[in-house]
């Protein structure tokens, strides 16, 4: 087996390193400024390191009838982990991945090439202005991983996003995304009345733990207009290694509270997280 050395690299928002898994040949988790953003695995792309990974990658076999071709947009790059699954488990979708850090984009495909055939196309941009212009009815799953640092940028946080986002999904089509948060939930309740005002369904996925208050941690927001499958997600989630819950309905609006939605000029990121909270090891 070839030893596999660390590869350190100053890109757009800190430092970047790619750091190899002994245990693995060609497996890879990626920091930047030490917080951990992505593990891939180049042998075999369904292998999910990451709890919330593992979470998204459940929202994915779940979405649309078992292997089928989907049209995908992702908000936030990483070693672009859950393009690759999506790439394996669903071939023959057109993936769109939409990364601010131009170096950490060009750090990734020169270390963790694409295989050729992979139907991903990379597209060093924001965000936020990528999706205001997107094609609308032109995903049928838009996944936000959007972090600046450890927070989810203000601008991807407000109801003209939400409205956005709709614009792009096609009727059904599904919008996930990453959050991070704790008790007492006052960016989480803000990010369901916001998706609230524009979705009919939304859904929650976090370890109990985070639900009870316990810990500051990851927090998936689902939303769509569609009934969304909570049923096949709860089985899924509730067997991992670190099993979450699914909630919707009355548990969702005890989270949300008074919370109201969120305008552009009212937006704020998600709360700094505590010392340790995503640290490695």
């Amino acid at each position: 087996m070839n030893e596999q050395i660390p590869v350190v690299r100053e890109v757009d928002r800190g430092t970047a390193r790619l750091m190899p898994d002994i245990d693995r040949e060609r497996a890879w988790l990626l920091t930047v400024d030490d917080a951990p953003q992505s593990y891939v695995d180049l042998d075999e792309p369904t292998h999910l390191e990451f709890e919330y990974t593992r979470r998204l990658a459940h929202v994915i076999d779940t979405c649309a009838d078992e292997g089928a071709p989907l049209d995908l947009l992702h908000l936030g790059g990483g070693a672009l982990t859950l393009p690759r699954y999506a790439a394996v488990t669903r071939p023959g979708s057109r993936q769109d991945v939409v990364e601010f850090d131009r170096g950490l984009l060009d750090l990734v495909a020169e270390q963790l090439p694409l295989p050729d055939g992979s139907g991903i196309a990379l597209h060093a941009a924001d965000a936020r202005a990528w999706t205001d212009a997107a094609p609308a009815d032109s995903a049928d799953l838009l996944i936000a991983d959007v972090f600046g640092g450890s927070r989810v940028p203000a601008q991807v946080t407000s109801v003209e996003y939400a409205r956005a986002v709709e614009r792009v999904l096609r009727p059904g089509g599904i919008y996930a995304a990453n959050l991070a948060d704790s008790a007492p939930f006052a960016f989480l309740g803000s990010q369901l009345a916001t998706f609230a005002a524009v979705f009919a369904e939304l859904a929650v996925i976090a370890e109990p733990a985070v639900l009870r208050g316990r810990r500051f941690g990851n927090v998936l927001l689902l939303a769509s207009h569609a009934p969304l499958d909570t049923a096949a997600l709860a089985r899924r989630t509730s067997a991992d290694p670190f099993p979450a819950r699914v909630e919707d309905g009355a548990p969702l609006r005890r989270l949300m509270g008074s919370a109201t939605p969120v305008a552009d000029a009212d937006a704020q990121a998600s709360p700094e997280p505590p010392g340790g909270a995503f640290s490695i090891g």
